[in-house]
């Protein structure tokens, strides 16, 4: 029940904002030029952002497994 009441506030949460910031934004990178609104341009930019994340951690991650993997593994002590 918890994660509900969660989910509807940050829903409520981003409606708000939406609506709030729904003024077009002119955008220009290199030769592009567009319009948009202000919360799609910023949603946008969280999305690129999460991916590129988590490319960077898988990228990471499968880098260090294959580390693992490479490395021969150490003979165990003689013990007595």
């Amino acid at each position: 029940m918890i994660t509900v009441i969660l989910v509807v506030i940050v829903i409520a949460g981003v409606a708000a904002f939406s609506v709030q910031n729904a003024t077009p934004v002119a955008i220009s990178f290199l030769v592009w030029r567009f319009d948009a609104s202000l919360a799609v341009i910023v949603l946008l930019s969280f999305l690129t952002g999460m991916i590129v994340g988590m490319a960077v951690l898988s990228w990471t991650r499968i880098r260090r497994t294959v580390k693992k993997k490479s490395k021969p593994e150490a003979e165990p002590p003689l013990g007595n």
